[in-house]
């Protein structure tokens, strides 16, 4: 029966409780920390934001940034023009209230909607706010929102705005900060501001050439050519290739780190492929063939950004797609011309490239046949009714369809069997590996079309022709808590990260984690994912408990595997570090290096005594 809808039924909330109720509008998903989009890095880049437009101005060079990791308590202190001292309050409590909604002070803003700082003061435990401007000081505190004192009066600091606040844990989830994702978000900023300095909890961070570094940094030794580099007053654009598998781009608009791309992005790859196909009118070439391996960055400044939600990772301004694309097109048409000789090594590049997509064409023609003349369908998948379409997104929540959906990829029939019957099939899937994986360290693209296993997975995927094509929103790794199921996870985490490493920097692919204890007596059991919820366990249950170790997922009975892959699914995700080699790293701990991994485990291995 329908609930009784009257004129009581309706309701009106003040800003703050808005917020507070509905915290995912404005800065995204809670989420624990593990992601790099998780709401607490976002309300620490919404104060940051600020302080790098004053930069940007032209006002203070320097932004000091501390943040305690465990808690999420944060401070920003900028050395710009300061918020007039009337406005303080206004500023960082008014909705729709800041200096932003004209290009007059503010000319290459992101933040255009003057809610950002609003909603972290929202959602925070308590937010204080301090502006210095000339002699002058206005402050402010607040907790939940709320105003609690203010105060003005005369002081010797520089001018420029401090903001303290630490994130509350009553209406987000209990998470911890990850250092690299906060370093990785400084970096971002240094490199698109040149010479802007940052010093994260006293560690300087600060780039002198800009998205120079920032390819510098990422291909490090492995560039094939000198980057190509072009510069405006509104645009830069900077791409070389590597031997790497597919492709990888960092995209800026006024500052801003759009990690989903949009418009300038798609501009830039249409942009290339038609530079180079004026470049040499004998040659078509395919873009597939241009982008794979390229590596590049693209900064935009733009007047009133659109962007595709509050947290601003993705540009939608398709009505100046063809103006921009033309404009990026004449600046890459003339750096190719200025530069033959590592024009003609991009060339070559992309001539291997074609070379051996058509070998691996042919190859994958054979996969299919073989695959064919065994089934129509993937023995080995057990899917759900509903996917992931990345092209159906929801304008509300800014989230394609089916982003909900996973698929559990599982060792043997044993652990897939319980996932099975444990399973959602709307939306979880479940696809069975016949034991241990091949190890792709080292290996080519083709020996995946030549491998059963991994084809029918990348079929199952659909990642074939394009990630945008991807069938399920996450990627799950579910092996066994033993030494077999760890190895099974290394082997799966080397094949996505040499050949679809995109699928991880995208935050699609994790670990589930289970339950490696249950705890019981007569009257409760509780299920323990760590030593230290099995000791507090016991103490709850008592002496004389009964304590059981699970070792497989196949101990587990369907009906209580049900509740570890629900709502409150354990998951630890996939992630790669800017900071680390990754092919190098690969390399290590995958290849065929035995030697020198055995003494590196007896370097450093820990023995504790009381294991004697």
């Amino acid at each position: 029966m329908a609930a009784d809808y009257s004129s009581k039924s309706i309701k009106t909330l003040d800003p703050v409780t808005h917020i507070r109720m509905r915290p995912g509008m404005y800065v995204g998903e809670p989420g624990t920390g593990a992601m790099y989009h998780d709401c607490v890095y976002i309300l620490l880049k919404e104060v940051i934001d600020n302080a790098v437009d004053e930069f940007v101005m032209g006002c203070g060079r320097k932004v000091d940034v501390n943040v305690n990791y465990d808690t999420g308590e944060s401070s920003v202190r900028d050395y710009g023009r300061g918020i007039p001292l009337d406005k303080v309050v206004d500023c960082v409590s008014r909705m729709n209230t800041g200096a932003k909604f004209d290009t007059e002070n503010f000319q290459f803003s992101a933040g255009m909607n003057g809610v950002g700082t609003k909603a972290v003061n929202a959602l925070s435990e308590f937010f204080e706010i301090r502006s210095y401007r000339d002699g002058r000081f206005s402050e402010a505190y607040f907790e939940a929102g709320r105003l609690k004192s203010k105060r003005t009066g005369k002081s010797d600091e520089p001018n420029g705005t401090f903001v303290r606040y630490k994130p509350d844990m009553k209406v987000l989830k209990r998470f911890k900060m990850r250092e690299e994702h906060v370093v990785r978000r400084m970096r971002m900023y240094s490199y698109v501001n040149a010479g802007l300095e940052i010093s994260l909890n006293g560690v300087s961070i600060v780039s002198r050439n800009g998205l120079s570094d920032l390819i510098a940094d990422e291909v490090q030794f492995e560039k094939l050519y000198a980057p190509f580099h072009v510069k405006t007053k509104n645009l830069e654009i900077i791409f070389t290739h590597t031997n790497r598998f597919g492709e990888e781009y960092h995209s800026f608009v006024n500052g801003q780190y759009t990690t989903d791309g949009g418009t300038h992005l798609t501009a830039f790859k249409e942009a290339l492929t038609k530079a180079l196909n004026e470049y040499d009118s004998k040659k078509k070439f395919d873009g597939d063939d241009i982008r794979d391996g390229l590596i590049g960055a693209v900064a935009v400044k733009l007047m009133n950004p659109v962007f595709e939600g509050q947290t601003k990772i993705k540009l939608v301004m398709n009505d100046i797609k063809a103006e921009l694309a033309q404009e990026m097109k004449k600046e890459i048409s003339s750096a190719l011309h200025r530069s033959p000789s590592e024009t003609e090594r991009l060339i070559a590049k992309i001539e291997e490239t074609s070379k051996i997509r058509g070998q691996l064409n042919t190859i994958k023609k054979q996969a299919r046949e073989r695959s064919q003349a065994v089934s129509v369908r993937v023995p080995q998948l057990k899917d759900c009714k509903n996917h992931l379409k990345l092209s159906r997104v929801d304008k509300k929540t800014g989230k394609a369809e089916g982003e909900d959906t996973m698929i559990f990829l599982t060792e043997g029939r044993s652990a897939g069997g319980t996932l099975n019957n444990a399973r959602d099939a709307l939306r979880q899937a479940v696809f069975f590996l016949k034991g241990k994986p091949l190890n792709t360290c080292g290996l080519s693209k083709e020996v995946l079309y030549r491998n059963e296993e991994f084809f029918n997975l990348i079929k199952t995927l659909d990642i074939e022709d394009s990630l945008e094509n991807l069938r399920y929103g996450r990627i799950i790794f579910a092996t066994d808590a033993d030494v077999d199921g760890l190895h099974i996870r290394m082997l799966l985490t080397t094949f996505f990260m040499r050949f679809y490493r995109q699928l991880i920097t995208d935050g699609r692919v994790f670990i589930l984690e289970t339950p490696l204890f249950r705890v019981r007596n007569r009257k409760e059991q509780h299920y323990c994912f760590t030593e230290a919820e099995r000791v507090a366990a016991i103490e709850k249950c008592g002496r004389g408990c009964e304590i059981t170790r699970f070792k497989g997922l196949g101990e587990l009975d369907a009906k209580e595997f049900s509740d570890f892959i629900g709502e409150d699914m354990r998951l630890t995700p996939v992630t790669c570090s800017d900071d680390v080699d990754v092919e190098k790293t690969i390399k290590f701990y995958m290849g065929s290096n035995t030697p020198e991994r055995k003494d590196y485990i007896m370097e450093s291995l820990v023995c504790d005594a009381s294991d004697f």
